[in-house]
């Protein structure tokens, strides 16, 4: 079979990604990064400084701690990633986690600090098992979004705060009334202190939170502030300090009980009408319009249906939001009756009002997204969407996916294909004539083509800013005319000169026309 040119073996999919762009000379290194993972810190700017705020393990094995120069973890680590610190970012998340913590964990919940957050576990314990199962519980939470958590549990929110951040182990369980002892090794920083505090706590050689404990308070309120005091009270259950837990935005609702069942579509259509007006009525309460809702219909055996919509821009046009429902109500399955029907907002935008202008100004612009809700509501999510631009020299980072009412960052200059295919193709059986020449015939998805006409090469480097994979990665595009008629964007890996660049192999990235 060899003989004959063919081969048993099963080959590869064409769908399956590439290799990476890289080149020989950085090989050792991707692997020994991708063995250890490189050194990745993020950085906060003060005034003219560069502060480090965060080290991923690897760069705290190197001994690059939060609160370093950003400067003096450069000259330590030669490779380190350094990236600037999303604080926007980390509270959103923060406050992902909280509402997260109040539907499923607990009712009480808030964030502490700028990486933490408070549970009031107080009565709710015991559902899972246990302190320590729940805690184990939170752990694999955490863990399965890539996040590492260290829990503590203790008789006093500051106390928890502190073991959690300096106890040096994943899990504590701290036993009521046993505070002192347990923070008494603890460095002063574990009380929450301002910076001045700490810098007077380290001109007076205080250095451990049980350094505090024989102080009188009059000193200790002169020398390191008062709110060292109620720190300290606090942790240790002296001073009360409540937490504002975390109030999750009711979601709009109305319902509608039904004295009979229904079945038919029109009785169907006649209740979603009553309820889009009601819904409407409480929308225009709170200054609110539906961009997602869910209707709910519940059938006599206990069964519950959902059909919902979603809408392009924020609407409170009941006629419009009857329409949408239209689309969708042959789904549902009344069975024996439909007894109940709800219908839920759980995703809306502030709608204030809106001025129309003139009726008589004919080149005021047209509102597109009632059109484009009844196409989403047709064709599907998916199916309906703008392109925007990227700041990318690699073609298939250069453009991406958004909403159909979203603005959009113009189109290139440069000529590209109507279509490009979501991962470039391995070409076979290409014939061309190297450096600068485009191929005379190639394969594709197992047909010949002979090329005709061809223009090219518009070279394209990778961006060794991203990956070092990419650090001499080389790509030659050429726009060729084959026989039928068909052109395509092809592209080679490599220069044709240097080896580093690439291998030569060819592929196809996208059809013109």
């Amino acid at each position: 079979m060899r003989e004959l040119g063919r081969r048993s073996e099963s080959a590869q999919h064409p769908f399956k990604a590439m290799r990476p762009d890289e080149g020989g000379r950085g090989s050792a290194l991707v692997s020994v990064q991708a063995a250890r993972g490189r050194p990745t810190v993020l950085v906060l700017r003060s005034g003219q400084r560069e502060i480090v705020s965060a080290a991923c393990p690897v760069a705290l094995s190197l001994r690059l701690r939060p609160g370093m120069a950003a400067a003096h973890a450069r000259a330590l680590v030669g490779d380190l990633d350094v990236r600037d610190a999303d604080i926007a970012a980390d509270e959103a998340l923060l406050e992902r986690l909280a509402q997260h913590a109040v539907i499923h964990w607990t009712p009480i919940a808030t964030v502490s600090g700028q990486d933490g957050l408070w549970l009031d576990m107080t009565g709710t314990s015991h559902l899972y098992g246990g302190e320590a199962r729940f805690c184990r519980r939170v752990a694999g939470f955490f863990a399965r979004l890539g996040l590492t958590a260290r829990i503590a549990i203790a008789g006093t929110a500051g106390a928890a705060h502190a073991l959690a951040r300096y106890g040096g182990r994943q899990i504590v369980l701290l036993e009521p009334g046993r505070e002192a002892q347990a923070l008494a090794a603890l460095p002063i920083a574990a009380l929450r202190l301002e910076e001045t505090a700490l810098d007077a706590a380290a001109r007076f050689g205080l250095e451990r939170v049980g350094d505090l404990y024989p102080m009188p308070r009059g000193p200790l309120a002169r020398r390191l502030g008062l709110a060292t005091v109620t720190r300290l009270d606090q942790a240790l259950g002296r001073a009360a300090e409540p937490i504002v837990p975390v109030v999750l935005v009711e979601q709009p609702e109305v319902v509608r009980r039904l004295l009979e069942p229904i079945a038919t579509p029109e009785a169907i259509t006649q209740v979603i009408a009553d309820l889009v007006a009601d819904l409407v009525e409480l929308l225009r309460e709170q200054g609110l319009g539906v961009r997602t809702a869910v209707l709910t219909a519940e059938r006599v055996d206990g069964a519950a249906q959902h059909i919902a919509i979603g809408a392009s821009r924020a609407t409170r046009d009941a006629r419009h939001l009857v329409r949408m429902f239209g689309l969708k109500v042959d789904r549902l399955e009344p069975g024996l009756g439909i007894e109940a029907m709800r219908l839920t907002v759980p995703r809306s935008d502030p709608l204030g009002a809106v001025a129309w202008g003139s009726l008589l100004d004919e080149a005021a612009p047209q509102d597109l997204a009632p059109a484009i809700d009844q196409l989403v509501g047709r064709a599907g999510e998916g199916a309906v969407f703008r392109m925007t631009l990227e700041e990318s020299d690699v073609p298939e980072r250069a453009v991406r996916r958004i909403g159909p009412l979203a603005p959009v960052r113009g189109w290139p200059a440069w000529k590209r294909p109507a279509r490009m295919l979501r991962r470039p193709e391995f070409l076979t059986g290409v014939v061309a004539l190297l450096p600068d020449h485009p191929p005379r015939r190639f394969t594709w998805r197992g047909k010949p083509y002979r090329v005709v006409a061809g223009d090219g090469p518009e070279r394209i480097h990778g961006e060794w800013w991203r990956s070092d994979h990419e650090h001499w990665a080389v790509r030659d595009y050429f726009r060729v005319e084959v026989e039928g008629g068909e052109r395509f964007w092809i592209f080679r890996r490599g220069d044709g000169v240097a080896p580093e660049t690439g291998d030569l192999s060819w592929y196809l990235h996208g059809v013109f026309g």
